[in-house]
């Protein structure tokens, strides 16, 4: 399968697995500003990010607000806002996390959405490099709260830094050839891991 194909498979299996509603918030209570992270259905992308960070955190958003309705703007296909339910739907198991900016920075969230919305109909990249032709999730959050705070959020590796060996066979479709051992990248669980972030929710991850 071509990397492109990749990319089509993985969106439309999310699209597939968004289903109905129910109670999926299950006592979170959503703030603008809030990342969300979850753990999508199983794709050999979704396992290589999460085999590779030794995470169930495989894609990542930011909570924002239009009306009365929370969204969650992602880079996910096109970088776009997909309402809260829709989001928590698509997970794998229902499982998400919620982190939130520490005091410090919460008065930064209207300029960190701002920047992120800049983004809005970038195309997805798949092959997770720092171009801004095309962006990945946590790049989308972790560029808009550089842009806005000046700050790196979380620790940015090389491919090579991470448990990619077991994965390679995906790489090599994605890339076309050897795996970019260089190539820098922002992971969701690194961005997780940030000092300017605090867990304040947690169902199943």
């Amino acid at each position: 399968m071509k990397p492109h194909g990749l990319a089509v498979g993985l969106v439309f299996a999310l699209a597939l697995a968004a289903g109905g509603c129910g109670d999926l918030r299950r006592g979170y209570q959503p703030r603008v500003g809030d990342l969300v992270f979850q753990s999508l259905p199983h794709s050999p992308i979704v396992d290589a990010i999460e085999g590779a960070t030794h995470s169930r955190y495989s894609h990542c958003g930011i909570v924002v607000q239009r009306g009365a309705d929370f969204r969650v703007l992602e880079a996910i296909g096109p970088v776009q806002e997909t309402p809260l339910d829709d989001w928590l739907g698509r997970g794998r198991l229902g499982q998400f996390a919620v982190f939130r900016l520490k005091e410090p920075y919460r008065s930064r969230i209207p300029g960190i959405i701002e920047r992120a919305r800049r983004y809005l109909g970038r195309p997805y990249d798949i092959h997770y490099r720092f171009d801004d032709d095309r962006i990945y999730c946590s790049e989308l959050i972790f560029k808009a709260f550089k842009a806005e705070v000046g700050e790196e959020l979380g620790k940015v590796r090389r491919l090579g830094d991470l448990d990619w060996r077991p994965y390679a066979a995906t790489i090599n479709q994605i890339e076309e050839g050897p795996p970019p051992l260089d190539r820098e990248m922002i992971t969701p669980q690194d961005l997780a891991e940030s000092d300017q972030l605090e867990k304040v929710f947690s169902q199943g991850i």
